[in-house]
């Protein structure tokens, strides 16, 4: 019998308003294969999956859905992991030569990031597994120990 875990992260959706658009962001940026497609019922391809180096054996899928990309705006579902400092201030670097809008580095609260949009208006937010050790818990929007 096997026990019931979560062993991993098997893929993350983002909706997309547009998937030509989104597929070739997604590559340009990420360096995104796709290796599947889902055509809906009369036969248009409405999704991708596939991955994106550094992401292990999680895979990424895009979905179009103009409503679900819409109320996704300005939101940010997931992080992805960098490993330092250094590395997001490597991605402001590759994010200007892209041409692709972004923050600074930022003292998040635990470590640094680095956070931008895709087409459609989701927060891509680059989070380093690093720690900078700063008290950021007195800071409006930064996490703090649990009362």
């Amino acid at each position: 019998m096997t026990d019931a875990v979560i062993t991993g992260i098997h893929h993350v959706k983002f909706p997309v308003r547009d998937i030509a658009t989104s597929i070739d962001w997604y590559e340009r940026v990420f360096g995104f294969t796709f290796e599947l497609e889902f055509p809906d019922e009369d036969g248009v391809v409405r999704g991708v999956a596939g991955t994106i180096p550094g992401l292990g054996d999680a895979g990424i899928a895009l979905r179009e859905n103009p409503r679900a990309a819409e109320g996704f705006a300005g939101f940010d579902p997931v992080s992805f992991g960098i490993a330092d400092r250094e590395a997001a201030e490597a991605w402001v670097i590759r994010l200007d030569e892209l041409g692709v809008e972004h923050s600074p580095v930022i003292n998040a609260s635990i470590g640094w990031i680095v956070s931008f949009h895709d087409p459609d208006g989701t927060e891509i937010r680059l989070y380093s597994f690093a720690a900078h050790g700063l008290d950021t818990s007195g800071l409006a929007g930064h996490a703090r120990p649990r009362a």
